[in-house]
């Protein structure tokens, strides 16, 4: 019953990056972000903002979440910023919250 403090920390810090990663894509704007950026190799904010008839700014804040949640890649361009999908983190946050919803509902 008692878990080595090693263990419980990692899976502490696991959880929190997990839930900030999670946190990131609760709103939809971002949910929105991640689709177009999916739907294309990589695109620049203005590419977002024409599409998602968003503010400039909004977008860019937007965009800043998602990067430093480790979910978006950004690659300076010349004069723009390019943005692109982090498919693996993506499928990361996927399998770890299969993995909860697993454990968490595996007696039903």
């Amino acid at each position: 019953m008692n878990t080595p403090l090693t263990e419980r920390t990692c899976g502490f810090a696991d959880s929190q990056t997990v839930a900030a990663k999670l946190a990131a894509l609760s709103h939809p704007a971002r949910i929105e972000i991640l689709r177009h950026l999916s739907a294309s190799r990589s695109c620049c904010c203005r590419e977002v903002v024409d599409h998602l008839d968003l503010a400039q700014s909004t977008v860019s804040q937007h965009l800043k979440i998602l990067v430093e949640a480790g979910l978006v890649r950004y690659e300076p361009d010349r004069q723009r910023s390019r943005y692109e999908v982090d498919s693996d983190a993506l499928e990361d946050v996927s399998a770890s919250l299969a993995a909860l919803v697993n454990s968490c509902c595996s007696g039903r």
